[in-house]
């Protein structure tokens, strides 16, 4: 028997079941993250207008919609059956939309899908569209447009980097990209142009915050077909589904985004024009938000939040489920060492980067897994070990652990290559990182930036020791960390393997449970966090800035900004 998407509560809330609004922050805490199910109100009602409580949108009266909104970092590219980039989200969420969305409380509630089906054995899943749905074009969008955007990124040609999160799901998805299976085969099926069926290998019981990835979006074929991959780089061929498209592209400087009159939810977006400006330098950012240049900032200098703050210049805090840490080369010697890993992660003083450095409010990280996700009223991470790490920097333990792996006081150990990527903010961790190891171990160090394109590809393809890198999870489970580390899981780019690490995660990535599922999260954590595959440093809120005369714009958990029920108020 099927259940309709009311009584998909009934299921799911054994599975996720913080279902209240995110509680009130502390100044030394991260904000701890419920983890949602679909919401029971129609779609248009949870998602609303810029009305908060979800009701008639107000008029805007006679002032000009539009806003410029200040990018620091420019993506490898928008197309969202290729990246797994955050650089590239204010594009792919305001630009298309998947079956389901986020709303400003950060729940899952109906996209393009007003409503689902599932079986009783969590392995079927069918979406039902919503009516008269169309292309940023006007041409119609059908069930059929998800297939095809689905195959895309199984075929290896593409280049998706974010495959495994259907290859690992979807009946024959991974027969489809080895090419052992047929389209036909593959368990995402067209019904009808209203109707889109996906059967799973084995249960997935966060498969609706799955779905909600761009991964897992549309893409027009005609345009792709007709442009090749370079159907993202021209507005003409940028054909989206979303509450916004691209009117307007000035390569390195600016996009221009203005409402799409296609969007189902087209009567609730009031924004007419929204223009992504880009300044990499976050100083001079700053300086143009101050100046009344630009109506917001994606990053804030870490030396200016505070004076922000006092003057309640616009500064917005927002919940985040990530951790920032360094990558390590674990096939790399000699930090395919746990102990020089170990020795590494001892050596540093989070408090000093959080409080010093950074000046970001933190909380001290000892592992890649963040905070944020509660089962049975409790966040997994209560009670978790510190794997011998603290909040400052334990120097004799970490000369002790590099002794034991071979380089006593640091002889003979190799100069250590910390790359990162082109900001401000990176480039002060990263300097004070490298003082922290040279002093404390004595070992020598040098740095080395690139921009973001191409120090990532080189973070992928392994050509690095260590880099800085971060993770905000795409959805709110902790399926979204926990394949970080697994053996040739695309985004491992520790290059870390530990076959007892990838079993807990198998039976993790099936089990119903809620109690089970979060002792098998739990296990995997500890196993793999006191091996010490990243340089894991602090979990932190999400911070921007935005006028004080706008409102409606939100950020989920996952750095995901929207700005659909923005509207702009008298200046």
């Amino acid at each position: 028997m099927k259940k309709r998407i009311f009584s998909l509560l009934l299921v799911l809330c054994l599975v996720l079941t913080a279902l209240t609004g995110c509680g009130q922050k502390k100044d030394d805490q991260p904000e701890t993250v419920p983890a949602t199910v679909p919401a029971t109100v129609p779609a248009t009602e949870a998602q609303g207008g810029s009305d908060a409580a979800g009701g008639e949108s107000q008029p805007a009266g006679d002032v000009a919609q539009e806003m410029v909104f200040v990018l620091n970092n420019e993506p490898d590219t928008i197309d969202p059956t290729i990246t797994n980039n955050s650089f590239a989200t204010p594009f792919l969420i305001n630009c298309f939309e998947g079956l389901v969305t986020y709303n400003e409380d950060g729940e899952v509630v109906p996209g393009n899908a007003e409503s689902w089906d599932i079986n009783d054995d969590l392995t079927v899943f069918t979406f039902h569209l919503r009516e008269g749905l169309k292309w940023s074009d006007g041409t119609p969008l059908t069930a059929k447009d998800y297939v095809y955007a689905a195959l895309r990124v199984l075929t290896p040609e593409t280049g998706a980097q974010y495959v495994n999160m259907i290859s690992d799901y979807v009946v024959n998805g991974q027969e489809y990209y080895e090419g052992t299976a047929s389209a036909e085969d593959v368990g995402i099926k067209a019904v009808d142009d209203n109707t889109l069926e996906f059967t799973l290998k084995a249960p997935c019981p966060f498969f609706i915050d799955l779905v909600s990835m761009w991964v897992y979006f549309p893409v027009q074929e005609a345009t792709i077909e007709a442009n090749g991959d370079k159907w993202t780089t021209s507005a003409d061929s940028y054909i989206g589904n979303g509450p916004f498209k691209v009117t307007q592209i000035t390569p390195g400087e600016s996009y221009v985004l203005e409402k799409n009159e296609n969007y189902w939810d087209a009567a609730n977006v009031q924004l007419e024009k929204l223009t992504y400006r880009y300044i990499l330098d976050v100083s001079t950012a700053l300086t143009a938000f101050e100046n009344g240049e630009v109506d917001g900032v994606r990053t804030i200098p870490s030396s200016d939040m505070a004076r922000l703050k006092a003057e309640n210049a616009g500064v917005v805090v927002a919940p985040s489920y990530g951790t920032v840490y360094y990558d390590i080369n674990c096939s790399k010697e000699p930090y395919n060492d746990p102990l020089v890993r170990k020795a590494l992660n001892l050596a540093i003083d989070r408090e000093a980067l959080i409080n010093n450095v950074a000046q970001v409010e933190g909380e001290p990280a000892y592992s890649f897994y963040a905070p944020g996700y509660v089962v049975d009223g409790k966040d997994l991470t209560e009670g978790r070990p510190t794997f011998d790490l603290s909040a400052t920097a334990d120097v004799e333990a970490a000369k002790k652990a590099l002794a034991d792996a071979g380089y006593p006081d640091g002889e003979g150990f190799p100069t250590i290559q910390l790359s990162f990527y082109a900001d401000d903010n990176v480039k002060k961790i990263a300097e004070a990182i490298k003082e922290m190891w040279e002093q404390n171990l004595g070992v020598t160090v040098e740095v080395s930036s690139a921009e973001w394109a191409v120090f990532y590809d080189a973070v992928q393809n392994g050509n690095y020791e260590v880099a800085a890198m971060g993770w905000s999870a795409d959805y709110v489970n902790p399926m979204s960390f926990l394949p970080l580390l697994y053996t040739d899981d695309v985004t491992n780019n520790s290059f870390y393997s530990n076959p007892d690490y990838d079993a807990i995660v198998d039976q993790a990535k099936v089990e119903t449970d809620p109690s089970k599922f979060g002792e098998l999260v739990k296990q995997a954590d500890e196993l793999v966090s006191a091996d010490y595959p990243v340089l894991s440093l602090y979990y932190k809120s999400n911070t921007y800035l935005i006028k004080d005369y706008i409102e409606g714009v939100y950020m989920t958990s996952s750095s995901n900004i929207y700005f659909k029920n923005a509207k702009v108020l008298a200046k």
